[in-house]
């Protein structure tokens, strides 16, 4: 009996101590993850007492205090004012058009991560990445200096060498056109983000078992026998997590590079909505009303995101919140 109650008390002792040790992890998991939790609520959460201006007829220098309580009134503007309906859907058509584009383009990171695995000389590959990688942290401003430098009608290197080989006679405003404005904002973006977009597939691949590709060796597969059924299968889930993120994402597709971009030629079908808030609110001066669009822009992203958190669960049997 006694040698059976020092059993007993040794494995409660164990499960104590197992049990303290996953409660300690747990705190120094919780303050390790603490000062991001706050930077997201004070960048994130905090700005949202913002929203007291689409409930008034705010003028800058008068407090809020001191300004006249207008109720539901911006909101209601929006449907009931024809041409401010009109400005709405036109920047709501622009921003599903550009969205669709580059959820349609989303494969290209894939691809790129995938083939950029499969190169043998090791020096080319860490050359290409880091070239591919280094766009991302270019600010949009940079961007553009490049396109004008590129691009422009006077000083621009495109048209300067299609003059001297004498397909044209004067040089073509490339920036200044609305001709297939969607299209070029999608392509930048392709150049900026390709790179960085595809780490997270670089990741998912080095995590899949190398066992897998030894087999199809000895099984006769090919490189791209392997590439499509070893390969594309184990980053598929990746894919899936990041494609219902951007769908849940649709209506946030940026304000900056559309800003730089944007001139009186093109900017009817290069003004997004996020674009529109900052137009109608720092450049028109109508705090109240962008402020209540910019709500509703959130409130469609809270709904999208669940729905792309329903089609997860449906599809992959996973909720992604």
């Amino acid at each position: 009996m006694p040698a059976m109650t020092r059993t007993a008390t040794l494995k409660t002792e164990a499960s104590n101590s197992l049990y303290r040790r996953k409660v300690k992890n747990k705190y120094v998991l919780f303050f390790m993850a603490l000062p991001f939790l706050v930077l997201t609520f004070v960048f994130s959460y905090l700005p949202l007492h913002g929203w007291l201006y689409a409930f008034y007829n705010f003028r800058p220098g008068i407090p809020l205090s001191q300004t006249e309580f207008v109720g539901w009134k911006w909101f209601q503007s929006i449907a009931a004012n024809p041409t401010q309906t009109g400005e709405v859907l036109r920047v709501l058509y622009n921003t599903v058009g550009i969205s669709t584009m580059n959820i349609l383009v989303s494969v290209l990171p894939v691809a790129f991560a995938i083939f950029l695995v499969e190169i043998r000389t090791e020096w080319f590959k860490k050359s290409v990445q880091v070239l591919t990688t280094i766009p991302n942290f270019i600010s949009w401003v940079l961007v553009f200096s490049v396109a004008f430098n590129m691009f422009s009608v006077d000083s621009g290197m495109v048209n300067r060498v299609l003059m001297q080989l004498g397909l044209v006679d004067r040089g073509i405003n490339f920036l200044a056109t609305d001709s297939h404005i969607w299209l070029k904002m999608c392509l930048w973006n392709i150049w900026k983000t390709l790179g960085w977009s595809s780490i997270m597939y670089l990741a998912a691949i080095a995590g899949i078992d190398q066992e897998l590709y030894e087999a199809a060796k000895v099984d006769g597969a090919g490189r791209y026998k392997m590439m499509w059924h070893i390969t594309v299968p184990g980053i598929l889930p990746t894919f899936f997590v990041i494609l219902l993120l951007s769908i849940a994402n649709f209506i946030n597709n940026g304000f900056d590079q559309f800003y730089v971009f944007q001139n009186p030629v093109n900017r009817n079908h290069i003004e997004v909505l996020d674009l529109y808030v900052y137009n109608i609110g720092m450049v028109g001066s109508n705090f109240s009303f962008a402020t209540a669009v910019s709500m509703l822009k959130s409130l469609i992203s809270v709904f999208l995101l669940f729905v792309a958190n329903g089609l997860s669960k449906l599809i992959r049997g996973e909720s992604i919140v």
